[in-house]
């Protein structure tokens, strides 16, 4: 028989853990936007990275956020309802 289940504190730390990501995250974020502003770099090759990064390589990156953020939400969440069910809170 297959059981299904988590452990409540586990699941926790990885909520926590990948709500903790999104600051790396916006690390990079940062750091690329930043150093591109500040490189001296014309030409098509930089007009294309630069559209690149500020369309698919930025939003891509806010999505993973977006995910991590949710996913962490969710895990604590569920953490929080099986120590209730299981009588630890």
């Amino acid at each position: 028989m297959t059981m299904y289940g988590a452990n409540p504190e586990q699941l926790a730390q990885l909520g926590r853990s990948l709500q903790h990501q999104m600051a790396s995250i916006d690390g990079v974020l940062s750091t690329v936007t930043s150093a591109l502003g500040g490189t001296t770099w014309v030409g098509p090759a930089r007009d294309q990275f630069e559209h690149a990064w500020n369309t698919t390589f930025r939003n891509a990156l806010r999505q993973l956020n977006q995910a991590f953020d949710a996913a962490g939400r969710d895990c604590v969440a569920r953490s929080a309802d099986l120590q209730r069910v299981m009588g630890v809170r």
